[in-house]
C-alpha cells in the first residue's frame, strides 16, 4: 500500500486536524471554574478567527463581513422581521460569492483557488447558522436582543450582548464543517460545565479515529480501481454502469470520512452527544449514518439520512413553510444553496422526482407483495436500484462541465432514474383512473 497516498488528505481535513487539539484544550478549560463564560465565548471566537485566516487567507473577509452584518441585523431588528432580512442578506452575499466561482470556472476557464473553495464551504455553513438562529428568534425559542445596538447603553454593554452571537457564528469547531448546532445547544454547552467523561470521550474519539483510518484505506483501494478503469468519456455500454458506481463510491467514502472527522472535532470540544440532555433541547444530529445509507432500499430514507443535520435544516427552513410543491421547492433551494452549477440543478431536481416517485412505488409494492421470498427479492432489487440512482445523482451533482453532464445523461446510466419516472407516471395515471 502506498502510505503517502493513504494520508493524502483534503485541505479542509488538514485544518480540522489542526483544530482538534484546541478543541480538546477548550473542553479541558471548561472544567475549571476560573474559565468564565465570557472567556469561553472569546476563546471560541478567537479560535474561529485564527482558523479562518489560516485556512482562507485574505478570503476570510468574505466570511467575517456577513457574520458582522448578520449580528447587526439580529441585534437591531424585531423578532417578526429578523429572519426575512437575515435570510435575504445571507443568501444574496453567498450567491455573489458563488457567481465569482462561476466566473473563474466557466468564463476564465481557470481552476479556482483552494482557499476560495474552503471559504465558500464555510460560508454555506455560516448561512445555516444565521438562518437557524434567526428562525429561533422568530419562533420565540431564543430571546431577541433587538434594540441592543440602537440603545444608549455603553459600547461594552452592546458588545456583551452581541458576543454570544459572534461566537456562535464563528466558533472554530464548526467553522469548516460539522453537523449544524443550534444556538440553544451552543449556549447551554458554553454556559454549563464540561459534561464529557474523560474515559468515555477517549473511547468515543478512538472509535472515530479507527473509522476514519478504515475509510481512508478503502478510499485508496477505490481510487486505484477508478484510476485503473475507463472513465465516462471512454466507457462502453454496461461498463459505464460500473464506472458510475465505483466513482460514486469514492465520493461517498470521502464524505463519510470528512463527516466523522468534523463530528470528532465538535465532540472533542464538548458539543457532541451527551446523555443528560435537558427537556425541550434540540438533540444532537450527526451527519453520518453509514449503515442506513448503505443498506436502505428507499430513496426517501436515504435522503433523510444523507447529511442529516442539513436535511433537517432544509426541512425546517423551506419544506415546512412551502404551501405549493414543498418537495420541489426544497430541492430547488438546495441547488441554489450549493451554488447553482448546471450539474447541481439537474441533479437536485432529478433527486426531487426520485423521492416523489419513491412513496407510491413502494406503497404499491407493499400492497401486492406478500410472501417473504418475493419480498426478499423485491428488497434486494430495490436496494440495488436505489444505490444506482443515488450514484447517478451524485455524479450529476459533482461534475462541473456541461460536457461531462451530457456524457452521464447520454449513457446507459440514465435508464435507472427513467424507470422511476415511468413508474411514477403509470401509478399516477392508475390513481387518477381509480379516483
Amino acid at each position: 500500500m502506498d502510505w503517502l497516498q493513504l494520508f493524502l488528505i483534503h485541505p479542509v481535513s488538514l485544518y480540522q486536524g489542526a483544530a482538534f487539539p484546541f478543541a480538546l484544550l477548550f473542553n479541558y478549560l471548561c472544567r475549571k471554574d476560573s474559565f468564565s463564560t465570557c472567556a469561553r465565548y472569546l476563546f471560541l471566537l478567537a479560535g474561529g478567527g485564527a482558523l479562518a485566516l489560516a485556512a482562507m487567507g485574505p478570503y476570510a473577509a468574505l466570511v467575517f463581513i456577513p457574520a458582522v452584518c448578520a449580528v447587526a441585523l439580529l441585534c437591531s431588528l424585531g423578532p417578526q422581521e429578523v429572519h426575512r432580512w437575515a435570510f435575504f442578506f445571507q443568501m444574496s452575499w453567498q450567491t455573489l460569492c458563488h457567481l465569482g466561482l462561476h466566473y473563474t470556472e466557466y468564463y476564465l476557464q481557470e481552476p479556482p483557488s483552494v482557499r476560495f473553495c474552503i471559504t465558500l464551504s464555510s460560508l454555506m455553513l455560516l448561512t445555516q447558522r444565521v438562518t437557524s438562529l434567526s428562525l429561533d428568534i422568530c419562533e420565540g425559542k431564543v430571546e431577541a436582543t433587538s434594540g441592543g445596538i440602537k440603545s444608549r447603553s455603553s459600547l461594552s454593554g452592546r458588545l456583551g450582548k452581541a458576543l454570544p452571537y459572534f461566537s456562535y457564528l464563528l466558533f472554530f469547531p464548526a467553522l469548516l464543517g460539522g453537523p449544524l448546532c443550534s444556538f440553544q445547544r451552543f449556549q447551554a454547552r458554553v454556559q454549563g460545565s464540561s459534561s464529557l467523561c474523560p474515559s468515555h470521550s477517549f473511547w468515543a474519539l478512538t472509535w472515530r479515529a479507527v473509522q476514519i483510518l478504515g475509510l481512508e484505506c478503502l478510499k485508496v483501494g477505490m481510487r486505484r480501481v477508478v484510476g485503473a478503469g475507463a472513465g465516462l468519456t471512454d466507457c462502453r455500454q454496461l461498463e459505464c454502469v460500473y464506472v458510475m458506481w465505483a466513482t460514486a463510491g469514492l465520493f461517498k467514502l470521502t464524505y463519510y470520512s470528512q463527516w466523522i472527522l468534523d463530528d470528532s472535532v465538535l465532540h472533542a470540544a464538548g458539543f457532541g452527544p451527551e446523555a443528560g440532555q435537558s427537556p425541550g433541547e434540540e438533540g444532537y444530529v450527526p451527519d453520518e449514518d453509514i449503515w442506513t445509507l448503505e443498506t436502505t432500499h428507499r430513496i426517501s430514507l436515504f435522503t433523510r439520512k444523507w447529511n442529516q443535520s442539513t436535511a433537517r435544516w432544509l426541512r425546517r427552513l423551506v419544506f415546512q413553510h412551502s404551501r405549493v410543491w414543498p418537495l420541489l421547492q426544497t430541492f430547488a433551494f438546495s441547488a441554489w444553496w450549493h451554488g447553482l452549477h448546471p450539474g447541481q440543478v439537474f441533479g437536485f431536481l432529478c433527486w426531487a422526482v426520485m423521492v416523489k416517485a419513491d412513496y407510491p412505488i413502494h406503497a404499491f409494492a407493499n400492497l401486492f407483495i406478500k410472501s417473504w421470498p418475493a419480498r426478499l427479492l423485491y428488497r434486494t432489487l430495490a436496494w440495488a436500484h436505489t444505490q444506482l440512482i443515488i450514484a447517478y445523482i451524485m455524479l450529476a451533482v459533482e461534475v462541473r462541465s456541461l460536457s461531462s453532464l451530457w456524457l452521464l445523461c447520454s449513457s446507459y446510466n440514465s435508464v435507472f432514474p427513467m424507470v422511476y419516472c415511468v413508474l411514477l407516471l403509470l401509478l399516477a395515471k392508475r390513481k387518477h383512473k381509480f379516483n
